[in-house]
């Protein structure tokens, strides 16, 4: 699907760069050109950006467990 119309960007290319490792609105900008003409794709590029991020696992807590003597 065209997020961005002005520069026929697609959402594909838009989860293609999250995956390389493009982190926000900026960063789409600077590597495909999305919002640089009139912006009306801003807000839908910007979530598909975010739902397209590899998730960071989160760590367990550590649990202290004293040695037996």
């Amino acid at each position: 699907m065209y997020v961005c119309l002005c520069n026929a960007i697609t959402d594909r290319q838009i989860r293609k760069a999250a995956a390389a490792g493009v982190r926000d609105l900026c960063g789409l900008q600077r590597e495909l050109g999305v919002a640089a003409g009139c912006g009306a794709c801003k807000d839908v590029a910007s979530e598909i950006l975010r739902e397209s991020r590899p998730r960071r696992r989160v760590a367990e807590p550590a649990v202290y467990r004293p040695a037996l003597a």
